[in-house]
């Protein structure tokens, strides 16, 4: 699932192309690429001019000049957004994901940008701007992440402390902060040696403000190779992949030789899912 580099990447894309365009026409073509909580049909926005593209942790939302609502967007397992311009490349047949297709014109330049998802895990929904914060009322809910100006660094070591939890569970926990996935996680907790299973309420202020740094450093890195890509199901709006992956630590390197202290990379079962650490540079007290 794309985690915060790989959603700020595609933001980056979106934005590039999208404030000052008008939408010109936007048709959902899945019936689930539209969420059932969705508080407005998409063909509202029909003739409304995009006036930013926002992100918090792993949502994106477009807001809209002169319109309280905001379209916001998960990314799911397999969504991505594909940029077409130019004659040619406007009038070439939909591919079979795309699941929302929408054409923009800002001035002469005319532009069409789809919504593909494979798995459909993604969805898109109209939504109201809370009036205090501008954030979408149905994502209130989600905390801030590492990049935002309100990232309380204090207030979450806080709620880290009185968590019951393994410390991993605890920092995916997108009320606690937002944006981070399995591979980022386990990426900060190998840069932090600091073991995923440890009790979050174990560790010391200075563990924990370390772990927020790592958090925060590979997230940035990741960010400046646009994102970690393994396969076609997560590329940027103009189709290009990210290359984070050559430069993980221990997410998908089981068997490797740790970076740090050459002892091999192991990989544990996490939930339904799995997690990746050095056993030496890792240690579970």
């Amino acid at each position: 699932m794309p985690e915060l580099p790989e959603v700020e990447s595609v933001r980056r894309g979106l934005e590039e192309h999208l404030p000052g365009a008008r939408v010109v026409n936007i048709k959902s073509l899945h019936p689930r690429a539209v969420s059932k909580d969705s508080k407005a049909p998409l063909d509202l926005l029909q003739g409304l001019r995009c006036e930013s593209v926002k992100r918090r942790g792993k949502y994106l939302w477009l807001t809209f000049e002169e319109d309280e609502h905001a379209l916001i967007a998960h990314l799911g397992m397999s969504g991505q957004f594909r940029g077409f311009q130019g004659r040619k490349a406007m009038k070439e047949e939909l591919h079979p994901h795309v699941r929302v297709s929408a054409r923009f014109k800002d001035g002469r330049r005319e532009f069409r940008l789809d919504f593909l998802d494979q798995r459909t895990f993604g969805w898109m929904r109209m939504d109201e701007l809370d009036a205090i914060t501008s954030i979408p009322e149905s994502i209130l809910h989600v905390a801030a992440d590492p990049f935002e100006e309100q990232f309380d660094s204090r207030s979450v070591i806080e709620r880290l402390k009185r968590s019951k939890s393994e410390i991993k569970r605890a920092i995916l926990d997108q009320t606690i902060l937002s944006g981070v996935g399995n591979i980022y996680a386990d990426e900060a907790l190998w840069r932090a040696k600091i073991h995923p299973e440890r009790k979050s309420s174990t560790l010391s202020d200075t563990e924990l403000r370390l772990l927020l740094r790592s958090i925060r450093i590979v997230m940035k890195r990741a960010l400046d190779l646009g994102g970690t890509s393994f396969d076609h199901l997560y590329v940027n709006v103009n189709g290009e992949s990210g290359y984070f992956a050559t430069r993980l630590a221990v997410y998908g390197r089981e068997g490797e030789r740790c970076r740090r202290c050459g002892a091999s990379i192991q990989r544990i079962n996490f939930t339904n899912r799995s997690s990746h650490l050095c056993p030496r540079c890792q240690r579970l007290r």
